[in-house]
């Protein structure tokens, strides 16, 4: 497809995205594993059949950079050990699986350099250094060892689930993860952890200028799983076992009995 014709393409489904505020279905439940926290969770979203569609009809996010998907801008660390751990990991990238590995190598070739593999985005946070306008770890259309993530297909081929290599707001994503202290009436206190859709407003004020995004999508809705089920990994990660159970139970309760998320096919 040629540079106007995605873009025309990406304008179309960008007209195609369902509006940000449309009626939900939340559901609150004590974490069975800490008595101080409380999961708040987006049954409708949780409940939708949006799955990720890089390099099947994927827009992106900027225009003309359809083939980047949402990496285009790189990946904010969430800390030092996120930052760490990734490293660790990409050690075993080789240059036939990782198209950039050698811009992000010391001089004498023998190891990652972690300040050639990390830079400071825009707002001064650490993130993934953006080489030829995308994360370095992006490889290409064309190259060899495959298109896309390097540290996800690094995950794939030796067993593992993508969440153990790659980034946490890569693997995290769309799944938004907030925390929020509640004051009850009595004054005692709780965590209230609230597991959601990662939509436009996520990004912050920037989100609205995105050229496309795939969660208010119906290009992106259509898997034959809900999200609780086919992000069933990352969704433990981010909640722990005994409370993943719970929320599985309850999604399943509630099934097409609640407020359906506009961008599912009907």
């Amino acid at each position: 497809m040629s540079g106007r014709a995605a873009r025309k393409a990406a304008a179309a489904a960008r007209k195609r995205e369902v509006g940000l505020d449309f009626p939900r279905a939340w559901v609150e439940f004590q974490d069975p594993a800490d008595e101080e926290q409380v999961f708040r969770c987006d049954l409708t979203w949780l409940n939708s059949h949006w799955t990720c569609v890089f390099g099947r009809g994927c827009h992106g996010i900027e225009p003309g950079r359809g083939s980047d998907g949402c990496c285009t801008l790189g990946a904010h660390w969430s800390d030092e050990d996120d930052e760490a751990r990734v490293l660790e990991h990409a050690r075993r990238l080789t240059d036939d699986a990782w198209q950039f590995r050698q811009r992000a190598v010391t001089p004498d070739g023998d190891d990652l350099d972690p300040e050639r593999i990390s830079e400071l985005g825009p707002d001064g946070e650490r993130q993934t250094r953006r080489v030829d306008g995308a994360c370095l770890f992006l490889n290409r259309p064309g190259f060899p060892g495959g298109e896309g993530c390097a540290l996800h297909t690094l995950a794939l081929n030796e067993g593992q689930e993508p969440l153990e290599t790659k980034p946490d707001v890569c693997w995290q994503l769309p799944v938004r993860r907030s925390y929020e202290w509640i004051e009850r009436p009595d004054e005692t206190k709780y965590l209230q952890v609230t597991i959601g859709e990662y939509d436009r407003r996520g990004w912050g004020p920037g989100g609205h200028d995105l050229q496309w995004w795939c969660t208010s999508s119906p290009d992106a809705h259509g898997a034959p799983d809900p999200v609780y089920v086919s992000y069933r990994p990352e969704l433990i990660e981010m909640m722990g076992e005994p409370a993943y159970q719970e929320l599985a139970r309850l999604c399943a309760e509630a099934g097409s009995g609640i407020a359906p998320h506009p961008a599912d096919p009907s």
